[in-house]
């Protein structure tokens, strides 16, 4: 978020990950050696037609990075933006479970958002808590109405204040980011004007449909869970936090 594009675009194209193909990974490190755009464009898979785009508009403009992230589909160029903004978002989490603080009770300077008749959260009726507000905000916690949020950061959307918005502003410091950051000049489509994101989502009708005994690894069993979550929650997150596996990535996740 501080506005060097070409660094990120070096990030995207050739930083090399340990889990994709050894043809990719060759490509990105040879373009990260030798910065030939060009050269690149000759080597890089055909699968990778995203950084090949970006390649196509480097290889004839070699410093117009702006130009190049314009390449890709918006939604695409939108995405590395949020993608940061999660980013923040589950470390501003994480430290309110470190912490110790409640996901189902607001304190003094906590966000909260109504919920519509689905369960599902409604982003823009957030408001902080008070000293004044916080007993009938817990309230309607406890009764479905509402749910503590968290600031997905952006230009638009303030911290959360108390305790909590001193450990996200302290979580920005460390990231050397501020709110006003998500204001790419360079690119203003894909600026984050931010909003909250509630904490916690429901799991609704959890039931072990069966329990059997594991063909593939004697002495384990194979569970079959049923249960339903809201528009926008990932079964596959709800299932590692069940199984807890020593390496998610080697187990699917």
């Amino acid at each position: 978020m501080n506005g060097n594009l070409e660094e990120a675009a070096m990030l995207f194209l050739a930083k090399p990950s340990p889990y994709e193909h050894p043809e990719s990974r060759q490509a990105r490190e040879r373009l990260q050696a030798t910065r030939d755009f060009a050269g690149a464009l000759q080597v890089f898979p055909r699968q990778l037609r995203f950084e090949r785009m970006m390649l196509q508009h480097l290889a004839e403009r070699q410093t117009d990075f702006a130009g190049a992230f314009q390449r890709l589909p918006i939604k695409l160029q939108m995405l590395f933006v949020q993608a940061y903004q999660a980013y923040l978002f589950n470390r501003f989490l994480s430290e309110r479970l470190r912490r110790v603080f409640s996901l189902n009770v607001a304190d003094v300077g906590d966000f909260v958002v109504g919920v519509d008749r689905s369960g599902l959260p409604m982003p823009r009726t957030g408001k902080l808590v008070t000293a004044d507000s916080l007993a009938d905000a817990n309230t309607s916690i406890k009764a479905g109405k509402l749910r503590v949020a968290l600031p997905l950061v952006g230009f638009g959307q303030r911290l959360s204040e108390g305790e909590m918005g001193l450990l996200e502003a302290g979580i920005l410091e460390e990231e050397s980011v501020e709110p006003s950051d998500f204001k790419v000049q360079e690119l203003p489509r894909i600026s984050g004007k931010g909003e909250l994101r509630a904490i916690a989502s429901p799991v609704r009708d959890f039931k072990i449909e069966d329990v059997l005994h594991d063909e593939k690894s004697p002495g384990l069993h194979r569970v079959k869970l049923r249960f339903m979550l809201l528009r926008g929650s990932y079964a596959t997150m709800l299932l590692r936090e069940i199984m807890k596996p020593r390496d998610p990535l080697k187990a699917g996740f």
